[in-house]
C-alpha cells in the first residue's frame, strides 16, 4: 500500500474496481460504436459514491479528500474505459460550481451531480480557438437581470450527455483575458442546442460534442465568481 493511500481509500478502490468490471467494462466496445455511454451507468455510479467524491457533505456529498478522486483515476485509467467522462464532470465541474457557485445554485446543483441524475461538462473550446481561451468568440450581454449568449462550442467532453455546462464567454472583450466570465447554462434553456457527436481517432465511446448557443437567457445569477 503506498504511504498516501489509507484503508478507506483501497476499501472504495476495491468496490470501483468491481463496479467497473462488471457494469461497464463488458459494454465499453458497444458503447464505443454508438459513441456514447448511456446515463443508465451515470446514475449508478451516482448511486455506489462514485461521483464527485469531493462535493461536502451538505450539498449531497461524501465530502472526501483527493485521494478518492485519484482512485476514480486510476481505476479507469487501467481497465482503459475511456468513454467515462467521470473526471470532467467530478474533478473539474463540480470544483468551479463548489467553489465558485452562489448557495442557491449549489443546493440546486451539485445533489443531482453527486447522484449522476445531472451530469456537468466545460465549454471552453470553440471551433478556431482551442487552448488560447482569451481569443474565444462567445459573447454574454448582461441584459438586466439576465445575460444573453451568443457563439458556440466544440471538442466538448460530455457534451452530449451533459445537464449543465460551465461556459466560457467573453462579457468584457475590451479586457482581455479579465474579461472572460464562467457562466452556468442548463440543458432545455432556449438557444442552447447540441450538435453532432464528433467521431474521433481514439476515446470511440466518449460523447465529445458541438455545442451552439443563439440568443440563450439565463439568470445572472448563472455566473460563477467575478
Amino acid at each position: 500500500m503506498r504511504s498516501v493511500m489509507t484503508e478507506e481509500h483501497e476499501a472504495y478502490r476495491a468496490q470501483l474496481r468491481r463496479f467497473l468490471e462488471t457494469e461497464v467494462l463488458p459494454h465499453h466496445e458497444a458503447w464505443g460504436e454508438q459513441g456514447y455511454v448511456p446515463k443508465e451507468i451515470w446514475r449508478k455510479a451516482g448511486e455506489t459514491g462514485f461521483l464527485c467524491p469531493m462535493v461536502p457533505e451538505e450539498y449531497g456529498g461524501p465530502g472526501c479528500d483527493f485521494g478518492f478522486a485519484s482512485v476514480v483515476t486510476e481505476e479507469v485509467a487501467r481497465l482503459n474505459v475511456t468513454g467515462l467522462g467521470f473526471t470532467m464532470h467530478s474533478e473539474i465541474v463540480a470544483p468551479y460550481i463548489t467553489r465558485f457557485a452562489r448557495e442557491e445554485q449549489k443546493k440546486k446543483w451539485l445533489p443531482k451531480m453527486v447522484s449522476g441524475e445531472l451530469i456537468g461538462a466545460l465549454g471552453m473550446t470553440e471551433p478556431g480557438t482551442g487552448s488560447d481561451v482569451k481569443s474565444i468568440k462567445t459573447r454574454a450581454v448582461r441584459d438586466g437581470d439576465h445575460y444573453v449568449i451568443n457563439g458556440s462550442k466544440t471538442f466538448i467532453t460530455n457534451g452530449h450527455n451533459c445537464g449543465l455546462i460551465v461556459l466560457a464567454v467573453k462579457t468584457d472583450p475590451e479586457a482581455g483575458r479579465k474579461g472572460i466570465s464562467l457562466i452556468v447554462v442548463e440543458e432545455g434553456t432556449s438557444g442552447f442546442e447540441k450538435g453532432q457527436r464528433l467521431k474521433k481517432l481514439g476515446l470511440p465511446a466518449q460523447d465529445t460534442s458541438e455545442l451552439f448557443f443563439d440568443d440563450v437567457r439565463v439568470p445572472v445569477e448563472n455566473l460563477l465568481g467575478e
